[in-house]
């Protein structure tokens, strides 16, 4: 267990490397000079030397990119052009509302796909079966801002029960703070359902006619707790895998939802450096963003050696 545990770790390690040269390298190739591209075409030259040595852009290739992964390993992505403050200090001012929001919309995700799935494979062929297959389609081909939005007219401007954006004022208890991400958690909870349910309804139909879920059966074991103990667990790997990447794709994906509801989260903080090309920022929240989808997977190929210990082997 170990040394698989030691071998992720390492593949991880891998991976980050190569995220840390990409995103060195993406401001590097932008065409013309990376400082005046910032600070668009009415700045002057000694604004652009001013820019360009502050990020560092006057020595050679390889000096850059040790002082840029020097930087990296101390958690220090640069200084916002726009902000006027460290990128770390910038992500973490935002962090709570997408932290928050991801947490929340796969609690719903998974707490609508697992029971739904399961059901659905073990009522193989109903006009349940059917009818959640086909919502399983329709909820994987709404994007999740229009579903944003109908939240919004309906159940914020029409029933008056939420508010139409925002994410409360800097007094405002962590409580309500929380009301303000009700609408957004389901619009990216019930899309992000889809996938799930699909997979729990496919992996389910692979373990439910098994020679151990029918021996288990005929030893006069419960049927319920036959598919939920016996069936469920072995059917979890690729259930755990799909909730995994959906967790991942959720902490990047909010982008658009968090921009729709007004949310001041780093998804919000990234559309804004974008249009404003702080790229300090869009380097760091990529960084961030990696690091969390690599983190996440790796949580999750640990959690396949605790279930299942064929994984050990």
């Amino acid at each position: 267990m170990l040394r698989a545990a030691l071998n992720r770790l390492f593949g991880m390690l891998v991976v980050m490397a190569l995220v840390v040269t990409v995103v060195f390298v993406i401001v590097r190739v932008t065409p013309g000079d990376p400082a005046a591209v910032m600070l668009g075409p009415d700045a002057s030259a000694e604004d652009i030397e001013q820019l360009r040595e502050k990020l560092g852009l006057n020595g050679t290739i390889l000096e850059q990119f040790a002082n840029y992964v020097a930087g990296v390993l101390r958690a220090d992505f640069g200084q916002s052009i726009f902000l006027g403050q460290p990128v770390t200090q910038a992500l973490m001012d935002r962090a709570e509302p997408t932290f928050f929001l991801t947490i929340f919309s796969l609690l719903i995700a998974t707490a609508i796909a697992l029971p739904v799935g399961i059901l659905s494979a073990y009522w193989r062929g109903s006009m349940f079966d059917q009818a959640a297959t086909a919502l399983a389609m329709f909820a994987a081909s709404v994007p999740s801002f229009w579903l944003g939005l109908l939240f919004i007219q309906f159940f914020a401007v029409h029933l008056g029960w939420f508010a139409t954006s925002g994410y409360g004022g800097p007094g405002t208890p962590l409580f309500e703070r929380l009301h303000y991400l009700v609408l957004p958690a389901f619009a990216l909870g019930l899309v992000s359902s889809a996938l799930i349910t699909r997979f729990t309804r496919a992996s389910m139909l692979d373990v439910l006619n098994d020679d151990y879920v029918r021996t288990a059966r005929s030893k006069g074991m419960g049927e319920w707790r036959v598919v939920l103990k016996h069936a469920l667990k072995n059917a979890l790997i690729p259930i755990l895998t799909v909730i995994g990447l959906t967790a991942a794709l959720l902490i990047s994906g909010a982008v658009v939802t968090e921009t729709v509801f007004g949310l001041p989260g780093v998804g919000n903080l990234v559309v804004s450096a974008v249009l404003r090309r702080d790229y300090p920022v869009i380097q760091g929240a990529l960084l961030v963003i990696a690091g969390l989808y690599v983190l996440v997977n790796f949580g999750i190929d640990m959690l396949y050696l605790l279930i299942d210990p064929r994984v050990r082997y």
